[in-house]
């Protein structure tokens, strides 16, 4: 493309000079031819009229004077009255002359009948013609330069941009999905740069968005496949007594459907084609699931799970993204602290409170702020679960703080079932 632009610009401006130059130098031409003449006829009737006064006042012509100021010209005077001719200049000028040159030749007649001929030698036009075409042909040239420069350089600012956009798409196919960010100085092509960054944009966020539900979806599977596992290992421990069997059986059921819906979650909210529909939600069975869930977990480490506070409270919430939560926030507690994990319940009037604290040594001053980022961890953890917990927790209206550092204690803020859905903007 770059060639092609040079080339057809190089044909157009040849063109254009031709069509003014070849003008141009026939009329240079003519210009000097007929200022040659006119001189060499200014120059007949001078001589014509020195002719005359020098028969009147003399009566004879002084060539030698002529001879002195036309050394470059051939004068031939006939005076009138039958007076003789007489020739003055350069006689290898004399048209009669063998050997003569190409001439220019004038004549002049005076009032008193002197006929005067002048010739001059036509090489000098001729230089002078070719000087004013060198000079018009230096002209052409410069010009033709001057265009192919700019052409040139148009034409690699206009096609740079479509080799740095055509790296910047190869750059999206292939996987990176950085925005690229430059501009050209041409509408055009910064109107592509900004569409391609865009889409650089959005294809970054649907990246993210399938690795966030890679990670959050191995991270949240985990637990219920634990307590699954447990379950089966209690099936098999317990197989000679059908009841305990068909209990851990119903458990390992209920643990399954958990899995499913846990899936099913991420997988809307990966896809964000769900929206979370909040209902009034007992917290009493939720509760008591975790409980009978990560009570065995916690016993095979000598530990317990308690739960506390105020029975029979309803707050507005999803039932399968709070247990997501709360499973989040004992899991915590199981794999970061120590001693007794307790749960506690608090209605404050505004808004459902529920508390999860442990035993342990508590969270170092320098996590507490940043404990809910995403892949920040104290111990060795993922860091996704609490920061995964936050964002389900606010996509409905909810809130989770970190409101003691030591022990541990993290609370759920969550709206109380008759307060609506507006979302609570601190701890009460």
């Amino acid at each position: 493309m770059r060639r092609r632009m040079v080339f057809s610009t190089l044909v157009v401006t040849v063109i254009t000079v031709m069509l003014l130059g070849l003008p141009l130098g026939a009329l240079t031409y003519k210009l000097v031819h007929d200022e040659s003449s006119r001189q060499l006829q200014g120059e007949a009737e001078l001589i014509g009229a020195e002719s005359d006064s020098m028969l009147e006042l003399h009566g004879e012509i002084d060539l030698a004077e002529f001879d002195r100021t036309y050394t470059d010209r051939f004068v031939r005077i006939t005076p009138g009255g039958g007076v003789s001719t007489v020739t003055a200049g350069d006689p290898a000028l004399n048209p009669e002359a063998p050997d003569s040159p190409r001439l220019l030749r004038q004549t002049a007649l005076t009032g008193d009948g002197t006929r005067v001929e002048v010739w001059a030698e036509a090489e000098s036009v001729q230089q002078s013609v070719i000087q004013a075409w060198l000079g018009i042909a230096s002209l052409s040239l410069l010009a033709i330069g001057v265009a192919v420069g700019l052409s040139m350089f148009q034409a690699r600012r206009l096609t740079l941009p479509l080799v740095d956009l055509a790296a910047t798409a190869e750059r999206l196919g292939s996987g990176v999905a950085s925005p690229w960010g430059h501009r050209y100085g041409i509408p055009e092509a910064d109107r592509v740069a900004e569409v391609l960054d865009r889409s650089a944009e959005r294809i970054a966020g649907l990246i993210a968005t399938e690795r966030h539900f890679a990670t959050d979806a191995s991270h949240q599977l985990r637990t219920p496949l634990t307590a699954l596992t447990m379950r089966l290992e209690e099936i098999i421990a317990e197989s000679g007594d059908p009841e305990i069997v068909r209990e851990e059986g119903e458990a390992a059921l209920a643990q399954t459907e958990r899995l499913v819906e846990t899936v099913e979650s991420l997988l809307g909210r990966a896809r964000k084609s769900q929206n979370p529909e909040v209902e009034p939600v007992e917290l009493d069975p939720v509760l008591n699931h975790i409980q009978e869930e990560w009570s065995p977990v916690l016993m095979q480490e000598q530990r317990r799970l308690l739960v506390t506070g105020d029975p029979g409270l309803t707050a507005m919430t999803v039932p399968t993204d709070l247990a997501q939560i709360l499973a989040t926030l004992v899991e915590n507690a199981y794999k970061h602290g120590a001693g007794t994990v307790t749960i506690r319940r608090l209605d404050t009037g505004q808004s459902v409170r529920v508390e999860v604290s442990d035993e342990g040594e508590g969270v170092p001053e320098h996590l507490s702020g940043r404990i809910f980022e995403r892949e920040v961890s104290g111990s060795g953890g993922t860091g996704l679960g609490l920061a995964l917990a936050r964002h389900i927790a606010e996509s409905e209206g909810a809130r989770i703080e970190l409101v003691q550092t030591r022990p541990t204690t993290f609370a759920l803020f969550l709206p109380a079932g008759a307060g609506g859905l507006s979302k609570m903007t601190g701890p009460v």
